[in-house]
């Protein structure tokens, strides 16, 4: 009777087997379901930056606000009539080299016409 308990028991062991360990087994099952939702995150991050950068477009489409917002801050253009005023964060003599990522405060007023 021992002997045909210790059969099955290696019998259910040995069935067992691929079930847990195998090819399609539940270990490998929990690591796709793992890389499954890094999967979903990571493509939750790049349809945010897609939404963004689909309505930046569609805003550079449509209105002349963003074009021209972008060749105030991006170029440096001014309009016609107005006077480019740059305004350093802190004084050069403090300044010994400029981060590439602070750029200065720039403002811009309407030309005063001249007196004559």
């Amino acid at each position: 009777m021992r002997l045909l308990a210790v059969i099955l028991l290696v019998l259910i062991a040995l069935l067992q087997h691929p079930l847990w360990l195998g090819k399609g087994g539940w270990l490998r099952v929990w690591d796709v379901d793992r890389q499954l939702q890094q999967q979903k995150e990571s493509n939750g991050k790049l349809e945010m930056r897609n939404a963004g950068l689909d309505a930046e477009v569609r805003d550079l489409k449509q209105g002349y606000d963003a074009i021209e917002e972008r060749a105030r801050f991006e170029l440096g253009m001014v309009k016609q009539d107005e006077v480019f005023v740059q305004i350093p964060d802190k004084p050069a003599s403090e300044k010994t080299v400029a981060p590439a990522a602070e750029k200065p405060t720039i403002a811009t007023a309407p030309a005063r016409p001249a007196k004559r």
